[in-house]
């Protein structure tokens, strides 16, 4: 396991255990997302991808293998990546996305360009 002295990322300091990071983040997004309802959008497709980055996660020890599996940067970057997306599942959880409109939509309000 090579151990970097740096992340070469202003700001980033390296991960001490990224692995372990990772998991406990994704468990946490996985069950704050549970508590949505199973056909919200946010839930369906938020779900799939944790739940296949924590496989990864789960199944590849080297982080350098890990980083290419993922795909979207070096670890320290999914374990930010990581927490900004349980922040967001747990203002979702209070935002209720899913929920109906309250009241009706004015007519064309979802056209864009707006017609006069």
């Amino acid at each position: 396991m090579l151990l970097f002295q740096t992340t070469g990322l202003t700001g980033l300091a390296v991960a001490k255990n990224p692995h372990h990071t990772l998991t406990v983040l994704y468990s946490k997004i996985l069950r704050a997302l549970q508590k949505m309802p199973s056909n919200a959008a946010y839930r369906k497709y938020t779900e799939e991808i944790i739940s296949e980055r924590a496989l990864v996660v789960k199944s590849t020890a080297d982080v350098g293998e890990l980083e290419r599996k993922i795909g979207c940067g070096q670890v320290e970057e999914l374990i930010v990546q990581a927490e900004n997306e349980l922040i967001l599942a747990r203002k979702m959880l209070s935002w209720k996305p899913w929920e109906p409109l309250i009241t009706k939509p004015v007519p064309q309000q979802w056209t864009w360009p707006p017609t006069k």
